[in-house]
C-alpha cells in the first residue's frame, strides 16, 4: 500500500499532467485559426491560407476596398470593415444634414462659388 507521501506525489503528477494537457489543448485550438474549409489543411499564417485557397481550390478572393487586405469569405471582409474602418463609415452618416438650396445640385453650388474667383490676378 502506498504511503501518504506517495499518494501526494501521485496526485501532484496527475494534476501536472492535466494542466499540461489543458495548455496543449489551448495552444492546439489557437493554431487551428487558419484552417482550410474545403480540405482541412492547417496554416501558421492567414496569408498562407489565402494563397492556398487561391491556388489550390481556385477560390475567388475578396479584397477590402480601404486597405487591400484579402479574405476568402465576404462575411469576413464585412466584419473587418465594420471593426477596422468604422470611423470612416461614421463620417459619412451626416452627409445629408447639410442644407442645400431647393432645386440646386452640389455641382451648381460649386459653380456658384467658383464664379466669385477670377483668372485675372
Amino acid at each position: 500500500m502506498p504511503s501518504h507521501t506517495q499518494k501526494k506525489y501521485n496526485l501532484l503528477i496527475a494534476i501536472t499532467f492535466q494542466l499540461n494537457r489543458s495548455c496543449l489543448d489551448i495552444l492546439h485550438h489557437q493554431k487551428e485559426k487558419n484552417v482550410c474549409d474545403q480540405c482541412g489543411e492547417k496554416f501558421a499564417k492567414y496569408e498562407d491560407l489565402i494563397n492556398h485557397a487561391r491556388h489550390i481550390h481556385h477560390h475567388p478572393i475578396v479584397k477590402c476596398n480601404e486597405c487591400g487586405r484579402e479574405f476568402i469569405h465576404e462575411k469576413d471582409r464585412l466584419h473587418h470593415v465594420r471593426e477596422e474602418h468604422e470611423q470612416k463609415i461614421g463620417g459619412r452618416e451626416h452627409k445629408n444634414l447639410h442644407e442645400r438650396k431647393p432645386g440646386h445640385t452640389p455641382q451648381e453650388d460649386v459653380d456658384a462659388h467658383r464664379s466669385n474667383f477670377s483668372d485675372n490676378f
